[in-house]
């Protein structure tokens, strides 16, 4: 909807001034990659946690949930290979000490991909290509790869112990298999998910919330019969399904092109589990609201690949600074349990009812979920300078929207405000609500359109007349005049989507 390009730092200017999001202890010079989420922004991520979780856990037979520490046995990041692998190259300035992510550096400077470029590769691309600083331009050079996890003391004394705060939500999820699947009575095929916290230690956060050192995500991992990764009731429904994508071939060429792939030609680059939790996740940002042309799918190279995955898929969101993942989808198959049997000595493996024997189950998909970039991607589609209006409006879908109604009357009258205060009230008990009687008509109706509202209700003189009262549409700014009495049930249609104004 966007018909002014805006740019990132004015997204979070315009964040800061509406309440959504604030850089985190700005008074005292804030701290680079952490945010606090204001009033109207917490209730934006709210809205959309609580409506993919709903989606695709509370509403799914046979997926449930779990709530991990974020400091867990440091045996743990040992046996995912987080301690080994999960790491960055970091270059420094020799002139000005100013330090990079050597693979960001290179992608900026050179515009080509450098995901998964050796140290040795990276030296050589530095050397042959001459680059230097940018911003004294001082001789650089690639420092030690730097492990990501923040770590932390815990006890005291000679007994404390070093552990690490969670990088990922997955891992827990490992180490409670067992305890999850006989306390839940699970069968094969079934899912585990988790929302929190993760906390990684990023040489250089960019991008406002899309790269930061302390994020929520929503991870979820499928386990299913070794031998049945392709078997996916109602994969037949979605196969023919086409959706922007750019292949491993395309990639590999000077300049890459998105075709539009089936559903069935990505699962033939992966599985089909897969492939069904992709479009699953892809068929959600469009129902809230996100163009399918803003949206990709994308498959990473084969130097890209994590340790643990045997393929991998992005879904993409087109931010003004480029196609960027918010949604990653990795076939981890044993990996995980295997790597947690080897190093706890405890077995994982279950009895499979179906094929009367015992097995490992294999993480056939697992749809890994940034709830930062989420948030970024409805506020960016949503965004639009209007000219008519001479004002910003948000353009969210009504479910995400923070407020989904505005009350107002007309002029600061008691007989006005007494009515409007009623219809609040009673309506804030079934969806968060806005009062306001601050300023004119316009100025309020402005204020909830520059926060995503997307109904509001205005309280004249004939509503004292004819218990009625005008009701307006964000996007359309039509106008009908509803019942007081019907307002709970019509406000509830709007916001669904079974009416219109």
């Amino acid at each position: 909807m966007n018909n002014k390009e805006i740019s990132v730092s004015d997204m979070a200017a315009f964040c800061k001034k509406k309440g959504f999001v604030y850089p985190s202890g700005e008074i005292y010079g804030g701290l680079s990659g952490f945010f606090d989420f204001g009033p109207v922004g917490l209730m934006l991520k709210r809205n959309i946690k609580e409506l993919y979780w709903d989606e695709f856990v509370r509403k799914r037979q046979g997926v449930a949930g779990l709530d991990g520490s974020l400091i867990t046995a440091p045996r743990v990041w040992k046996a995912s290979g987080h301690l080994d692998n999960f790491f960055d190259h970091l270059i420094v300035c020799s002139k000005c000490k100013t330090k990079m992510k050597a693979e960001e550096f290179i992608e900026d400077t050179l515009n080509i991909d450098a995901d998964g470029l050796s140290e040795k590769e990276l030296k050589s691309i530095i050397k042959e290509k001459g680059l230097r600083c940018p911003k004294c331009k001082g001789s650089i050079k690639v420092e030690k790869p730097l492990n990501l996890m923040f770590s932390t003391e815990v006890g005291a004394g000679k007994e404390s112990i070093t552990s690490y705060l969670r990088p990922e939500t997955a891992q827990s999820i490992f180490a409670n298999f067992k305890n999850i699947f006989d306390s839940q009575r699970l069968k094969l095929p079934f899912g585990i998910a988790q929302m929190g916290k993760a906390f990684r230690n990023e040489i250089s956060p960019r991008n406002f919330l899309f790269r930061v050192r302390e994020f929520e995500q929503v991870e979820l991992e499928f386990f299913v019969h070794p031998d049945k990764v392709n078997e996916v009731d109602g994969f037949e429904d979605i196969k023919r399904e086409k959706v922007n994508f750019l292949s491993r071939e395309e990639q590999n060429k000077d300049k890459p092109k998105m075709k539009k792939a089936s559903f069935n030609e990505i699962a033939g680059r992966g599985n089909k589990w897969q492939a069904y939790w992709l479009y699953l996740g892809y068929k959600w940002f469009a129902e809230h609201g996100i163009s399918r042309e803003n949206l990709r799918i994308r498959e990473h190279l084969e130097k890209e690949l994590a340790h643990y995955a045997t393929a991998c898929f992005d879904i993409d969101y087109r931010f003004p600074f480029g196609w960027k993942e918010v949604v990653g989808n990795a076939d981890r198959g044993q990996y995980d349990l295997k790597q947690h049997m080897k190093e706890s000595n405890v077995k994982l493996e279950i009895f499979d009812e179906v094929s009367k024997s015992k097995v490992i189950p294999y993480v056939a998909s697992e749809p890994s979920f940034g709830v930062e970039r989420a948030f970024l991607v409805f506020l960016f589609e949503a965004f639009e300078f209007d000219e008519e209006r001479e004002n910003n409006v948000l353009h969210f879908h009504p479910k995400i929207a923070p407020y989904k109604v505005g009350v107002f009357p007309l002029i600061k009258k008691p007989e006005l405000i007494k009515v409007a205060k009623d219809i609040f009230e009673r309506l804030n008990k079934s969806f968060p609500s806005y009062y306001d009687e601050s300023g004119t008509i316009g100025r309020r109706y402005s204020r909830q359109d520059e926060i995503g509202t997307p109904f509001c209700i205005t309280v004249d003189f004939d509503s004292l007349k004819d218990n009625s009262v005008t009701i307006r549409d964000r996007d359309t700014k039509k106008q009908i005049r509803l019942k007081i009495k019907e307002l709970e049930e019509a406000c509830q249609e709007l916001i669904e989507g079974r009416r219109e104004i």
